[in-house]
């Protein structure tokens, strides 16, 4: 059983070069399931497109980029004492890996582990509340930073259309703070959730600062129509209404053909992160979706006859049971049948990229 994304190779790199001309300065972002191309292939490919610098998510993702990329590895995941529970310290203080502080408290530790040299950027308390230094607490992290080497700043923004103005409102408090006394050159302030647009904005009113957009998802899901993601039709069964199948022998609510399909929970396929409806649209279908749900009822990713079907069932481990109603044209055994998936949730057997 395959589940596979297949790549149009040359529309993809043309996406990533023209991406990459866009962002100056840009540092690629590879974490998770690598935007569902694996983190191994993100760092050979930003290799590829010159990049200086990356980040990954987590320390324990520098496994895998550390020997793939040449350049400098940025930690989004701040700094924490018991890191070194997940990953040996040798990797952790590689002299590439740029390391994310934001806390107070955990300096003085840092310096007590970090070897000479060790290289940092101090994260600030965007709107996102996930990690930061408040403003006003800068001064205190100037006074602790010791003989650690910093970089510069860092801000993670949220999905706002007001990120220009929050991102310019930390540039100006990094540059007035006894912070950016303490950077050897021009500071570095990396900036997320801002377009291309917008980072040349900010780098106009900051020019003593060197602006550096993260971009992951805009860079590697930029373009979705370079890609195609297949399932096999491993078998087929004509049903009645009302016959039970499956593990739960739930009935069958009309006859037709049930398709057996490669693709399961093992790959991704049924999960889904928890709604973010905002507008009314959003929640009613939500509200829709929650109500078939109920009744056993789901749409599966899987489209048949141009049209999402049915799951039988929630999927199983490594395939799914799919209802083709009657009167619509089945596929035959061995035949691929397309799907609709979130590549950052999927996971799959086969990257076909030429």
């Amino acid at each position: 059983m395959t589940l596979t994304l297949h790549v149009d190779g040359e529309r993809w790199r043309s996406h990533l070069r023209g991406t990459a001309e866009l962002y100056d300065g840009i540092i690629p972002v590879i974490k998770g399931n690598g935007y569902g191309f694996g983190n191994r292939a993100l760092a050979r490919r930003a290799d590829w497109l010159g990049a200086d610098t990356v980040a990954v998510g987590t320390y324990a993702e520098l496994i895998d980029v550390l020997p793939r990329f040449g350049g400098d590895v940025h930690v989004l995941t701040p700094w924490r004492p018991f890191w070194t529970d997940t990953i040996r310290p040798e990797r952790m203080y590689d002299p590439r890996v740029v390391h994310t502080v934001s806390r107070i408290e955990d300096l003085a530790p840092m310096r007590a582990e970090a070897p000479e040299g060790t290289r940092i950027v101090v994260e600030g308390e965007t709107a996102m509340a996930r990690h930061g230094v408040d403003q006003h607490a800068l001064t205190s992290v100037a006074d602790e930073l010791g003989d650690l080497v910093l970089l510069g700043f860092s801000i993670h923004l949220p999905l706002s259309e007001a990120n220009l103005a929050e991102a310019d409102r930390w540039a100006a408090v990094f540059e007035a703070s006894k912070l950016a006394p303490r950077v050897t050159g021009t500071p570095v302030f990396t900036v997320s959730h801002l377009s291309d647009r917008e980072v040349r904005a900010l780098a106009e009113r900051r020019p003593g600062l060197r602006v550096r957009p993260r971009v992951g998802t805009a860079l590697w899901l930029g373009d979705r129509g370079a890609f195609r993601v297949t399932g096999v039709v491993t078998d087929r069964h004509v049903v009645e209404r009302g016959e039970r199948i499956g593990y739960r022998q739930r009935p069958m609510p009309v006859g037709g053909t049930v398709l057996i399909v490669s693709g399961g929970t093992s790959h991704g396929i049924g999960l889904e992160a928890p709604s973010s409806a905002v507008t009314l649209k959003q929640r009613a279908t939500s509200v829709a979706k929650g109500s078939l749900g109920a009744a056993g009822l789901a749409l599966s990713p899987f489209l048949v006859a141009g049209k999402q079907r049915w799951f039988v069932e929630p999927p199983h481990m490594q395939a799914s049971m799919i209802l083709v109603p009657s009167g619509t044209a089945v596929p035959e055994v061995g035949e691929e049948v397309e799907l609709d998936v979130r590549m950052t949730t999927t996971t799959f057997d086969v990257v076909d990229l030429p």
